[in-house]
C-alpha cells in the first residue's frame, strides 16, 4: 500500500523567474533542515534541454515510537537525489526526487511539473504528486500516515522559501517570517511597555511637585 498525494500550486512570477529561483532556493529562512546542496551531474542535450543531478542533505527528526526500532547511533540526516529536466522551448521543468537511505524505514518520492499557467502567462503552476511507502513490517500504514504529514508539512515551507527568493531576486521585500514578525510584536510591545512607564513616571513627579507648591501655599 502506498500513499499518494497530488496537489497544484501557483507561483505568482513569471517562469523564466521561477527557473532562476529554482537553482537559487537554499539557504532560506524556511529551509533550515536543508543542509547542502551538490551538482554531480549536468549536460545540455542535443535538443538544447537542461538535464541535471544534485544530492541534498536534509535533516530528517524521527518520530519517537520510530526512534525506539533504529539504533541510538543511526544517522538522522537524509540524502536526497534531485533529477531536473528543463526544456527551455517549451518552458517546462520536471523534477524527480527520492530518498536515498531510511529506505527500509520509508521512501517518499516527489514529481514536479513547472509550466506556464494557463490563465495567466505571467505566472506558474506547480503540480506536484508525491507517494510515500514503507517495507516495516506491522508499522507500515503508520509510518506512511507520518510521511505523509510530514511531507504536506515541508511542501508548504517550499511554496515559502520560493516566494521568499523571488521577492529578493525582484528587488521586493521579503515576506517576513513567522519568528520575524513575533520578535517585532515583541520588541514593540517593550518599547509601548517603556514608553507608558516613563510617562506615569512623569505624571507621578508632576503630581507630586504639584502637590507640594498647594503645601507651600499653605504653610
Amino acid at each position: 500500500m502506498v500513499k499518494y498525494f497530488l496537489g497544484q500550486s501557483v507561483l505568482r512570477s513569471s517562469w523564466d523567474q521561477v527557473f532562476a529561483a529554482f537553482w537559487q532556493r537554499y539557504p532560506n529562512p524556511y529551509s533550515k533542515h536543508v543542509l547542502t546542496e551538490d551538482i554531480v551531474h549536468r549536460e545540455v542535450t542535443p535538443d538544447q534541454k537542461l538535464l541535471s543531478r544534485r544530492l541534498l542533505t536534509k535533516t530528517n527528526r524521527m518520530p519517537r515510537w520510530a526512534e525506539r526500532l533504529f539504533p541510538a547511533n543511526v544517522a538522522h540526516s537524509v540524502y536526497i537525489l534531485e533529477d531536473s529536466i528543463v526544456d527551455p522551448q517549451n518552458q517546462t521543468m520536471t523534477t524527480f526526487t527520492w530518498n536515498i537511505n531510511h529506505a527500509r524505514l520509508m521512501v517518499v518520492e516527489e514529481r514536479c511539473v513547472y509550466s506556464v499557467n494557463s490563465d495567466n502567462s505571467g505566472w506558474t503552476e506547480i503540480r506536484r504528486e508525491a507517494w510515500v511507502s514503507s517495507s516495516l513490517f506491522g508499522v507500515s500504514r503508520a509510518v506512511q500516515e507520518f510521511g505523509l504529514a510530514r511531507f504536506k508539512s515541508n511542501v508548504t515551507k517550499t511554496m515559502k522559501g520560493f516566494e521568499y527568493i523571488l521577492a529578493k531576486l525582484q528587488g521586493e521585500a521579503p515576506p517576513k517570517t513567522l519568528v520575524e514578525t513575533a520578535k517585532e510584536a515583541k520588541e514593540k510591545a517593550k518599547e509601548t511597555a517603556l514608553a507608558a512607564t516613563e510617562k506615569a513616571k512623569d505624571l507621578a513627579s508632576k503630581a507630586a511637585t504639584k502637590k507640594q507648591q498647594q503645601q507651600q501655599q499653605f504653610v
